[in-house]
């Protein structure tokens, strides 16, 4: 089998086409539902669109995230009102913490949102994300958390406005009693936080889980492990490039 070309990496001033847009959410999508981070067809990843005015990218509602192609997509304004002829319906309701964050925060091109059970448990928890292990610890201090005020609805607009305030400028969100939400300057940046806060959660659960008592790092351990991490503007693009290639192999009905 003959090697892949080694990825390049990309040029952060490049504005992508919106096919290269769609095709990235779409794959975003089979991933979620491929590491298994899916709550049946609720939740979304939403995708800012270049240009004047607020159109965003979302999944047709009742589409199971696996099902989910680039041509299937709708442009939704900023309160989830299809901008396109669809056959499927779309959420507006649902939308509603996704429109928050990309209009309160400048690097929120991406948004994505999950109910998982490993995210559920930890958001039911006082302590939070705990700095249990070096995945996370690349955590400390990028992760906030907003209060539990029932069901996001479109009429809560004082909501969206703490929304906004919690997350300041941090990449990673816990929804107490709720679930994780992530954003990004790209597709790939942040699922790549998408996935790793899941993986320090699933971390956290499993350690509590056995009983042991749990052993923390120093303070300087932890800020240290933080600062190796970094936070490059093409975060997550290396994964993201082999992630598309394993998607490309087994199912690359994504594109379509």
């Amino acid at each position: 089998m003959a090697l892949p070309p080694p990825p390049q990496r990309p040029d952060p001033d490049r504005i992508p086409t919106e096919q290269e847009l769609r095709e990235d959410l779409a794959a975003a999508y089979r991933l979620i539902a491929l590491f298994g981070m899916t709550d049946l067809v609720f939740t979304h990843l939403s995708l800012r669109l270049p240009g004047e005015g607020h159109r965003f990218l979302v999944n047709p509602y009742g589409m199971l995230f696996e099902e989910i192609t680039a041509s299937s997509l709708v442009i939704v304004d900023a309160e989830g009102e299809p901008l396109q002829e669809t056959t499927w319906p779309v959420n507006p309701a649902g939308f509603v913490i996704h429109s928050a964050v990309h209009r309160g925060q400048p690097n929120a091109a991406c948004v994505m949102h999950t109910h998982t059970l490993a995210g559920m448990a930890v958001a039911a928890q006082k302590g939070g994300l705990l700095p249990l292990n070096q995945m996370s610890m690349e955590f400390d201090g990028r992760v906030v958390t907003h209060d539990y005020e029932g069901v996001a609805a479109d009429d809560n607009l004082s909501e969206r406005e703490r929304l906004v305030r919690d997350l300041g400028d941090a990449p990673c969100m816990i929804l107490k009693h709720h679930g994780l939400l992530t954003v990004g300057r790209t597709v790939a940046e942040a699922f790549y936080w998408t996935y790793y806060l899941e993986q320090a959660c699933r971390i956290q659960i499993a350690a509590q889980s056995s009983g042991a008592p749990l052993d923390l790092p120093p303070p300087a351990v932890i800020e240290r492990t933080r600062a190796q991490f970094g936070t490059e503007p093409t975060k997550g693009w290396l994964p993201w490039q082999a992630l598309r290639r394993k998607l490309d192999r087994e199912q690359p009905g994504y594109r379509a």
